[in-house]
């Protein structure tokens, strides 16, 4: 058992803070409101037990391998991040909003998750850090986690929807979590 909270607590910890998956389900539940924003949030949750499985699967051995990978990655992955902070700034308030701009769908999450530097540098050292549980128990308990956090992080994007019903406010939360989502994903990619 102590090893089990071991690990749940690092997840919360490392993979529960601040990030570009995080924050996009953030800002979308901000943005569009959870219905419509779960699509969206359903992607990240798949691209992030994607590299949940890559990990336990020993890929990033291979990638780190093929140094000649990463920039190309590192490029996309950024290019994608930049235009989705875009679509966050820009996004108008809900009320405005209601059916005129289509939300993000569930490729464009998985596309951000598969993509995120934090999330295989966090993974990684999460799923590591618990070598006495069994692989598949640690993939278990993880995956259980990453639908736990961009659940808890869309409930925090969509309680800030009230205040973004004002297009002030709206204007000024949206564009602080795309600068936020841009400078996470900088010093992911920097440290």
């Amino acid at each position: 058992m102590g090893d089990t909270l071991a690990l749940l607590t690092a997840a919360l910890a490392v993979m529960g803070s601040p990030g570009p998956s995080t924050v996009s389900a953030t800002a979308m539940g901000a943005a569009y409101g959870i219905g419509r924003a779960l699509p969206y949030v359903g992607g990240l949750v798949a691209g992030t037990a994607t590299v949940l499985a890559a990990v336990a699967l020993g890929v990033i051995a291979m990638v780190t391998r093929l140094p000649q990978l990463a920039p190309v990655l590192v490029t996309v992955a950024a290019l994608y991040i930049l235009y989705l902070a875009f679509r966050i700034a820009t996004a108008p308030p809900l009320d405005a909003a209601a059916g005129t701009t289509r939300a993000p769908a569930f490729a464009g999450g998985y596309l951000l998750a598969v993509a995120n530097p934090k999330a295989w540098l966090a993974i990684a050292a999460v799923f590591t850090s618990a070598p006495r549980l069994g692989a598949g128990e640690r993939v278990v308990l993880l995956g259980l986690m990453i639908v736990l956090i961009h659940a808890v992080w869309l409930g925090v994007g969509a309680a800030l929807a009230r205040v973004l019903r004002h297009r002030l406010l709206s204007r000024i939360i949206n564009i602080g979590l795309a600068v936020a989502m841009v400078a996470l994903t900088a010093a992911a990619l920097i440290g």
